[in-house]
């Protein structure tokens, strides 16, 4: 079973330094300051799966294999993780365009690879991405070096673990066709297909389930918080897989972006969503993350909400827990929603939100006993 913990992690922004140490590898810091950034990350790296700035950026990445694997595609080389990308993206891009630019460069300037598992040196691979804010999203597809983007600007769009960019490709790598018929990946008749080029394989059941749930809760009227958290508990799509799964679902986030008002983030810091209490966090100028979702560094690294969430929910299986805990995420949606209107009436201050994710953590907590 291939298994971590996840933990939620705020990270201020930091005193410029010379490098930035990654998982694997140190490359060069950032010229610029850095965002405020909220983190969904394995506790044993130091990339994170997904998260969000105080820019109103949100990236999410996902494994996806290709056929590209020697040279620089050989993924065993420990270069920059998928994770790693993800994190430098956030704390360095203030829009979805600009973070895409920044995942990109690093990219191309120092490869991906590594192993994406603790324990586990097989477990490698390239990586596809997310990158969204108020305005407009781009999935970004990768293989080694190479990659395209495709905008986004309307509707909705997901990613599993295969490629899914076809002809519309909006931004690409340097000599990307060149480099592509050159691996013989490619003939050079036609429109370019980057996945048809590039792919060698991926879960497209998950894909297809994922797209056939956001066109159906689309369709019968805004698509709400509550929508998406729906999507992310689908067993039989297979997006949702328990914790005896050999891959189970570990952290889910879900983030809601204004470019008016407030920004709300939604984090379980637990695994398996249908079991999970989605608790909320808001950018505020001193914003807190509970220590109860802060991972000790060994030898397990459980912090103390993985450890009761597992002894009381994935062990017990306890439905009159699981039935609290969706009766307490109801009511913070409704009671977000009612302090978002009453911040637009200026009747509330966005301080009084510094400590809220901290309270929901500590509320599950004692829910356990």
């Amino acid at each position: 079973m291939f298994h971590y913990v996840i933990k939620t992690k705020f990270i201020s922004i930091l005193t410029r330094r010379l490098f930035n140490n990654c998982t694997y590898i140190t490359i060069d810091e950032s010229p610029k300051e850095l965002n405020n950034v909220i983190l969904s990350k394995p506790a044993w790296m130091w990339g994170a799966e997904m998260g969000a700035n105080d820019k109103n950026v949100v990236i999410g990445n996902e494994a996806v294999w290709t056929s590209n694997n020697e040279g620089e595609g050989d993924a065993r080389q420990k270069r920059l993780l998928g994770m790693d990308l993800v994190r430098l993206g956030l704390e360095r891009g203030s829009t979805a365009e600009e973070a895409l630019d920044v995942i990109t460069s690093l990219l191309e300037k120092y490869g991906q690879g590594g192993p994406c598992s603790e324990n586990d040196d097989s477990h490698i691979y390239h990586n596809s991405f997310l990158i969204a804010d108020c305005k407009e999203a781009w999935v970004l597809e990768t293989s080694g070096k190479l990659w395209a983007a495709e905008k986004i600007i309307s509707g909705y769009r997901n990613i599993s673990n295969g490629l899914t960019i076809r002809t519309k490709i909006d931004k690409h790598s340097e000599g990307l066709l060149e480099k592509a018929m050159a691996l013989g990946v490619w003939n050079g008749k036609g429109k370019f297909d980057f996945s048809s080029a590039f792919s060698s394989g991926g879960d497209e059941k998950r894909q297809k389930e994922g797209e056939r749930l956001l066109k159906e809760s689309t369709e019968v009227g805004p698509f709400t918080v509550q929508d998406m958290f729906n999507v992310l508990r689908h067993k039989d799509s297979g997006i949702c897989r328990s914790c005896d799964d050999t891959f189970p679902t570990q952290g889910s986030q879900v983030s809601s972006l204004s470019t008016n008002s407030i920004s709300v983030h939604w984090f379980t810091a637990t695994p398996d969503p249908s079991i999970s209490y989605f608790k909320p966090f808001i950018f505020t100028p001193n914003a807190q993350v509970s220590p109860l979702t802060e991972s000790p560094k060994e030898p397990k690294r459980e912090h103390a909400l993985y450890k009761l969430h597992g002894e009381h929910m994935v062990s017990a299986n306890n439905d009159k827990i699981s039935e609290v805990l969706r009766d307490m995420e109801r009511g913070c949606l409704h009671e977000i929603d009612e302090f978002i209107q009453k911040y637009q009436q200026n009747e509330k201050t966005i301080d009084e939100m510094d400590n809220l994710m901290n309270k929901c953590v500590e509320t599950e907590v004692k829910l356990y006993g």
